[in-house]
């Protein structure tokens, strides 16, 4: 499970499941596109159509304390969307 962090579960990705068959997972930043259709294949027993990635930037935040202002940023990450065959799915809640 190295190549796959966690599964993205918003209200957009789950209609995007619902009518486009596309799901998104947090994955690991050196992974490409080749590592990530076979990590979900393998993982969840489903056939991949197409996978596209994205990376994207930690936001810089800061906040105030009693003597300094703390400095800070959220962490980088990378997310793929993932495009099933036809009559595939993923089924998130299956296990809770």
């Amino acid at each position: 499970m190295g190549t796959i962090i966690k599964p993205i579960i918003t209200e957009r990705l789950t209609e995007e499941a619902e009518t486009q068959n596309r799901y998104g997972f947090v994955v690991d930043q050196k992974a490409n596109k080749l590592e990530i259709k076979s990590a979900v294949e393998e993982m969840y027993g489903v056939s991949v159509r197409s996978v596209n990635t994205m990376n994207y930037l930690g936001k810089p935040k800061s906040r105030y304390s009693k003597s300094t202002i703390m400095k800070g940023r959220t962490a980088n990450y990378k997310k793929a969307i993932v495009t099933l065959a036809d009559g595939e799915e993923i089924d998130f809640y299956s296990n809770v």
